[in-house]
C-alpha cells in the first residue's frame, strides 16, 4: 500500500494510519468470493460499490 511514500507525519496520524491499514488489509485477506490476491480486491473494491459493501460486510 505504498507506506514508504505517506507523507502523514503530524498528530497522531502517523500512529493511526497503521491501524486503518491494518483492518483494510484483514477485511480484504476475509473475502472468499474471489481467489485474487489482495492488491486486486482493493481495486475491485475501489471500482465497484457493490463489491466494496462485499467486503465490508464480512
Amino acid at each position: 500500500m505504498n507506506v514508504d511514500d505517506s507523507r502523514t507525519g503530524n498528530g497522531h496520524a502517523q500512529h493511526n494510519l497503521p491501524v486503518l491499514r491494518r483492518l483494510a488489509f484483514n477485511l480484504l485477506r476475509r473475502v472468499n468470493s474471489a481467489k485474487t490476491g489482495i492488491a486486486a480486491k482493493r481495486n475491485r473494491a475501489g471500482w465497484e460499490t457493490d463489491y466494496l459493501l462485499i467486503v465490508l460486510s464480512q
